[in-house]
């Protein structure tokens, strides 16, 4: 799953890719029509009413979303169709500014599907808004593309639970830098950030060779299971650390560093 914030109206909704199609945080989207402290208590006191409803919600799922500590945790979320249906409920002024901004966002991601060059092009662009130069951008889609690669192997070959790819990415990690993608999110200083996208060119390059390298290998034994799977991780975390132990050597610096690449490069980080 592909985890990332929306903003609407100055508020952010989270919202991941589950089953091909963007589903959205509706404690979010409760908070953002409700203006509630606690919409938690909102989204719970809707639920009992619906009970009495002939109409009831459509079915929700708890999927996993980064949460206030940066931590990845369960919560209720809808799809776009669902959504609708659950803002219909709730009696506020922004209810048809919403509406009409899920509807564009969902009719955007079947663009993407039917021609996944239009998420390209989308991603590109809102690096070039946030202040990313363009070899970094090129760089940065290349990576996301060899990690698709990689967890599209891992879930032919045994990877079943979200569990499997964060400690196979752990394992390639720590064998790459010497820390877990956790610690090194701890060394930068982030927290609901994306690791990867505060990287500088040779952590991503080192990022792409270790996982380039575990899917060859992959593919070389054809290895089954999660336990096989994260041995050949280690392996291909080991090799792109042995790079980055030669590179270290002959530019007397070490490549894991707190520093931020937009930060170095004096670019203001637009949120």
């Amino acid at each position: 799953m592909t985890n990332q914030i929306a903003i609407f109206r100055g508020k952010q909704i989270r919202k991941t890719i589950y089953n091909k199609e963007w589903w959205f945080s509706i404690l979010d989207v409760i908070g953002v029509l409700t203006d509630s402290p606690r919409p938690k208590t909102y989204w719970a006191k809707m639920k009992e009413r619906d009970k009495e409803m002939s109409q009831p919600f459509p079915f929700w799922e708890q999927l996993k979303m980064t949460a206030e500590d940066g931590k990845m945790r369960e919560t209720d979320c809808a799809d776009t169709e669902g959504m609708l249906r659950i803002i219909q409920s709730i009696p506020s002024s922004k209810a048809e500014p919403l509406k009409r901004w899920l509807a564009r966002v969902g009719y955007e991601r079947i663009q993407e599907i039917e021609n996944p060059e239009l998420a390209i092009k989308r991603t590109k662009m809102l690096y070039k808004l946030k202040g990313y130069p363009d070899d970094w951008i090129e760089k940065r889609m290349r990576g996301i593309a060899v990690r698709e690669e990689l967890t599209d192997e891992w879930q032919k070959r045994g990877a079943e639970h979200e569990k499997d790819y964060e400690i196979l990415t752990a394992e390639i990690s720590k064998a790459t830098f010497g820390v877990t993608p956790a610690e090194y999110k701890k060394v930068k200083g982030l927290k609901r950030q994306n690791l990867r996208d505060h990287m500088d060119d040779f952590e991503l390059i080192l990022t792409m060779l270790g996982e380039r390298t575990t899917t060859e290998i992959h593919r070389t034994k054809d290895t089954r299971g999660v336990p096989r799977l994260k041995d050949d991780a280690r392996v291909g975390g080991q090799i792109a650390g042995s790079a980055r132990k030669q590179i270290e050597r002959r530019i007397g610096r070490t490549i894991v560093s707190k520093n931020n690449y937009l930060q170095n490069k004096k670019v203001r980080y637009l949120k």
